[in-house]
C-alpha cells in the first residue's frame, strides 16, 4: 500500500507522509518524565493526537498509557457525575482489555460502584497504586466539555491529588496527565460567556507551560516531500517546493498536508508554484473543518471579528500581548502570530481566508454598487490591471460621495478588495506583502496566472507624502524585479480634487496613480 498525505485524524508514519516528530516528542517525553501535568493546546488540525498517539506508541513499555478522548461522550454525560464517572471507567476498561495481561486492573473498575468524584478519586488511587508501572492519562478533544462545571470539578479532584503527591508518594495518582485541546485549559474564561463569570477560574493552574513549537519549517517539509519524491519520482525541486508551501502556510500543519494532498491527488503530481496557489484557492474557499470554523469563530463574536477586520484589511498594528482577551483568542486558533513584538496575520492562507470573508460579506450587501463594474478586465488569459484599477476610480467617484468619507476610511481597502476579488477569482490570488502593512499604507501582491502586480493602497496626507509613497513603491519594485505598480491613495479631505489616472515615471520605474 502506498503512502499518502494525511489530513484528517492522527497520522501514522507507516501509512502517511509526515515529518519528523522526534525532536518534538523529546520535549513531551522530558515532562512526562518529571511527573508533569499539561495541555497541549494548539489550534485545530496542528498535530495533537498525532502527539498523544507518539505517547502512547512511544511510551508505553516504561508507562502504563491510558488514552481516553471525550469526543462521543454526549451533552448528557456532563450533567450527571454518575453518568460521567460511568463513561469515565467504562473507557478505562476498554483501553485494559486491550492489553490483556492487566485483568487485575481491569477488576479494580468493575467491582468498584464509583458514582461520584470522591469515589471516582479514591479508585484512581487504588488503580495507580496496583500498577507495576506509572500510570500516564491522556485525554484528547477536552474541548467537548471544557465549559462544562462537572469537567472542572473533575480537573479539581485531579489537582488535588496532584497535590497530595508529595505527601501520599507518586503513585498515589496519575504519575502525568497530558491533555489536548484548542482552548489553554489554564485560561477557560476564553470559552465561556458573560453569564458564567463564576467559571473563569480553572482549577488547572498546577499545569507546566507546553512551549513546543508543532508548526513545519521548511527543512522539515523538505524531508517529508523527500520521502515522497524516493516513492514517486516526479522530478520536483524539493527546496523550492518546500519553501513556497512555507511561504503560504508558515508551517501550520494541517495546511502544509492539504496542499501536498491536493497536488498529488488531484493535480496530476504537478509540483510547481501554479499548482500550490490552485491548491490554497481549493482550501480558502471552503469545506474544510479548520475554515468552517474561522467563519464560525468571526460570526459567533463580533469584538473578535472587528479586531481581526482592523488587523488583516486595514493593517492596524497592534503590540502582542496575550494579556489582551483578543490577541490571546486569535493567537489561541493561530489566526495571528507574534512578528518582533506586534500582531500579524499567521500565514497567507488565513490572511486570503479572511479578505475573502469580509470581501463577500461586503459585496453580498452592496451588490447594486459593485456589479455593473466588473467587465472585460481578462483578454486573452490577460489581466489589464490599468482598466481595473481605472474602473476602480469610476466605482468611487459615481457611488460614494464626500458625505461616505467617514465610511471609507475605515472600509476603503475593503472596498477595493470587494472590488477586485471576483475579477481574479479562480485564477489570480492576492496577499499583502508583510513588512508593508500599516494602517496608512500597505502593498498589495497580485498574481494572475504568471503575471504579477504590486498595487500600494495608501490615504492621501499631503503631496510630500504622496511623493514618499511614490519612492516606497518604487523600491519595492525593484526587489520584485519589476518595472511597473499601482498607487492608489484614498483622498479623505474635505477639498480634495480628483484626477484622471496616469502613468508616471518615478526612480526609473512606471507607476499607474489614481487618487479617489
Amino acid at each position: 500500500m502506498r503512502k499518502r498525505f494525511n489530513t484528517t485524524g492522527s497520522c501514522n508514519p507507516e501509512r502517511h507522509y509526515m515529518v519528523d516528530l522526534e525532536t518534538r516528542f523529546e520535549v513531551v517525553e522530558k515532562l512526562i518524565s518529571y511527573g508533569e501535568y499539561f495541555t497541549i493546546n494548539r489550534a485545530r488540525q496542528y498535530g495533537k493526537t498525532t502527539m498523544l498517539n507518539k505517547i502512547w506508541h512511544k511510551l508505553s513499555g516504561d508507562y502504563l498509557v491510558v488514552p481516553l478522548s471525550f469526543e462521543g461522550w454526549g451533552d448528557e454525560v456532563f450533567a450527571n457525575p454518575a453518568a460521567f464517572v460511568a463513561t469515565f471507567k467504562r473507557q478505562m476498561v476498554r483501553h485494559l482489555h486491550s492489553l490483556r495481561e492487566k485483568e487485575d486492573l481491569i477488576r479494580i473498575w468493575q467491582d468498584n460502584e464509583a458514582s461520584t468524584m470522591d469515589n471516582l478519586s479514591l479508585t484512581i488511587t487504588e488503580f495507580c497504586k496496583a500498577s507495576t508501572n506509572p500510570v500516564v492519562l491522556t485525554i484528547d478533544e477536552v474541548d467537548k466539555s471544557s465549559d462544562n462545571q462537572l469537567f472542572l470539578n473533575f480537573l479539581g479532584m485531579l489537582r488535588n491529588k496532584y497535590l497530595e503527591r508529595d505527601r501520599e508518594g507518586m503513585n498515589h495518582t496519575f504519575h502525568s496527565i497530558v491533555l489536548a485541546s484548542v482552548y489553554d485549559i489554564k485560561n477557560l474564561k476564553l470559552k465561556f460567556r458573560s453569564d458564567e463569570e463564576k467559571k473563569y477560574n480553572s482549577p488547572w493552574n498546577i499545569a507546566a507551560d507546553f512551549n513546543v513549537d508543532m508548526s513545519f519549517k521548511p527543512e522539515e517539509i523538505a524531508q517529508m516531500l523527500g520521502e515522497y519524491e524516493n516513492d514517486l519520482h516526479t522530478g520536483m525541486d524539493i527546496k523550492a517546493i518546500s519553501e513556497e508551501i512555507y511561504k503560504y502556510t508558515s508551517g501550520y500543519p494541517f495546511m502544509v498536508s492539504y496542499i501536498c494532498k491536493a497536488i498529488d491527488e488531484q493535480f496530476d503530481q504537478e509540483w510547481t508554484s501554479e499548482s500550490i496557489v490552485k491548491a490554497v484557492k481549493v482550501l480558502v474557499q471552503g469545506g474544510s473543518t479548520l475554515m468552517d470554523d474561522l467563519s464560525k469563530n468571526l460570526q459567533n463574536n463580533p469584538e473578535f471579528c472587528e479586531f481581526m477586520y482592523s488587523v488583516s484589511v486595514n493593517s492596524v498594528s497592534y503590540l502582542f500581548s496575550l494579556l489582551n482577551p483578543m490577541v490571546n483568542m486569535g493567537n489561541m486558533f493561530s489566526y495571528i502570530r507574534n512578528k518582533e513584538g506586534y500582531v500579524v496575520i499567521h500565514n497567507l492562507i488565513f490572511e486570503e481566508a479572511l479578505f475573502l470573508y469580509f470581501t463577500l460579506d461586503y459585496a453580498i450587501k452592496n451588490s447594486s454598487k459593485l456589479s455593473p463594474f466588473q467587465l472585460n478586465y481578462v483578454r486573452n488569459g490577460h489581466l489589464n490591471m490599468e482598466h481595473v484599477i481605472t474602473r476602480f476610480a469610476d466605482l468611487m467617484h459615481q457611488e460614494y460621495r464626500k458625505n461616505d468619507a467617514e465610511f471609507l476610511e475605515h472600509q476603503g481597502r475593503l472596498v477595493f478588495l470587494s472590488f477586485l476579488k471576483p475579477i481574479i477569482n479562480g485564477t489570480g490570488f492576492y496577499y499583502v506583502e508583510p513588512q508593508t502593512r500599516d494602517n496608512r499604507r500597505m502593498d498589495l501582491v497580485v498574481t494572475y496566472d504568471r503575471q504579477e502586480f504590486i498595487i500600494e493602497l495608501k490615504i492621501w496626507h499631503g503631496d510630500k507624502y504622496e511623493e514618499k509613497g511614490r519612492d516606497q513603491l518604487s523600491g519595492y519594485l525593484a526587489t520584485r524585479g519589476l518595472n511597473e505598480g499601482y498607487l492608489v491613495t484614498f483622498d479623505f479631505s474635505k477639498d480634495k480634487q480628483y484626477a484622471d489616472p496616469q502613468w508616471i515615471e518615478w526612480n526609473g520605474k512606471r507607476i499607474f496613480e489614481v487618487i479617489v
